[in-house]
């Protein structure tokens, strides 16, 4: 059997229609998804993660401070709030990711520009904020905006992207994690085009390639990355749009498949996604399609355990599209079941 945990936005300020956490069945087969949960107390749960052991669930909550844990139910994959925590000055968190010890979680916040390193207890309940590195601007008391904080393959390292926002700088910086102490430090940075706003990073099976997503001119850069030195040098950038496109776009996600053959990326406005083949010997990437996906504002998407099937998370239009994925083409295949649940923008999978 298979839960899905659904994040969304559920604030006026964001013309969310979202109603919090929600909790589904999946029948694999069919495709069907049945809520079973939805938990309404907390504004905008709209980034989620799991601990290592995928006993307990983490949310951040967007535009606030607050970080929030839960206990999962191993019989039926429902949630019970353990606790909450709210971060000084780390406004709009937008990303969390256990390390490889599961004795930390780390949080990029967007406003607050900074990476926050929180302890996990051992009941899986958040404790207090052990380290913070802030990206400065270009002035003083200015920030460069934090958008994500993943990990390459090993865990050792943290690939931060951020953005200018006019104020602070586009780039990403590569951060060595002590697992022991809790602490950062930087081991290199890459300073992007002006006004690029790198977004996401997905990082290739092979721990070498990594490929970042520029939210404003729907872009992406690949990089080689040497985890011996922790740095990163760029080798591409390709758009992600047709040529005979001319209007706006917003790239928003990106991942590699599971085989490490393709990229995927979502773009809103243009409401698409577009697949990349990735050289195996260069990491070089061709674009060989872009599709038009049935909805408004393609905000998230995420592979299913077993990388054959891709999720989008249509925030504007409210639902949850599925597709069969081929990793030998690096096709989709859209299935007739569409999820309605208002204002998506964050899916995990839990198998039980």
């Amino acid at each position: 059997m298979t839960v899905s945990y659904v994040g969304s936005r559920t604030t006026e300020f964001r013309n969310a229609r979202g109603k919090g956490l929600s909790v589904w069945n999946v029948d694999d087969a069919s495709g069907e998804w049945r809520q079973i949960q939805c938990l309404k107390e907390q504004e905008n749960p709209s980034y989620l993660a799991f601990d290592n052991t995928r006993t307990c669930l983490y949310a951040v909550h967007g535009d606030y401070t607050d970080v929030t844990s839960y206990a999962i139910n191993p019989q039926d994959g429902t949630l019970t709030f353990i606790n909450k925590i709210s971060l000084e000055g780390g406004k709009n968190p937008v990303f969390i990711t256990p390390d490889k010890t599961n004795r930390f979680l780390l949080v990029a916040t967007l406003q607050g520009g900074a990476v926050y390193v929180i302890r996990r207890m051992e009941n899986g309940a958040l404790g207090d904020v052990v380290f913070t590195w802030r990206f400065p601007g270009k002035k003083e008391d200015t920030i460069s905006h934090a958008h994500q904080c993943i990990w390459d393959q090993e865990k050792d390292y943290l690939f931060v992207p951020q953005q200018g926002r006019v104020i602070g700088y586009p780039g990403v910086s590569v951060l060595k994690f002590d697992s022991e102490t809790g602490t950062l430090t930087e081991t290199d940075y890459f300073r992007a085009r002006e006004y690029s706003e790198p977004r996401h990073i997905a990082v290739h099976p092979n721990n070498q390639y990594c490929y970042l997503v520029n939210e404003k001119d729907n872009t992406v850069t690949w990089f080689f990355f040497d985890s011996q030195s922790g740095t990163i040098q760029p080798q591409q950038i390709i758009p992600v749009l047709p040529e005979t496109y001319t209007g706006e776009g917003q790239s928003s996600a990106i991942l590699v498949d599971k085989t490490g053959k393709w990229v995927i990326e979502s773009t809103r406005i243009h409401e698409s996604l577009s697949i990349f083949r990735i050289n195996p010997l260069t990491g070089y990437l061709t674009r060989v399609e872009t599709m038009k996906v049935p909805g408004l504002t393609p905000r998230f998407i995420t592979f299913n355990d077993e990388g054959d099937r891709l999720y989008v998370a249509n925030e504007d239009s409210d639902t949850i599209l599925q597709y069969a994925f081929d990793s030998n083409t690096g096709s989709l295949t859209q299935y007739k079941s569409v999820i309605e649940t208002e204002s998506p923008v964050c899916i995990l999978f839990k198998s039980l």
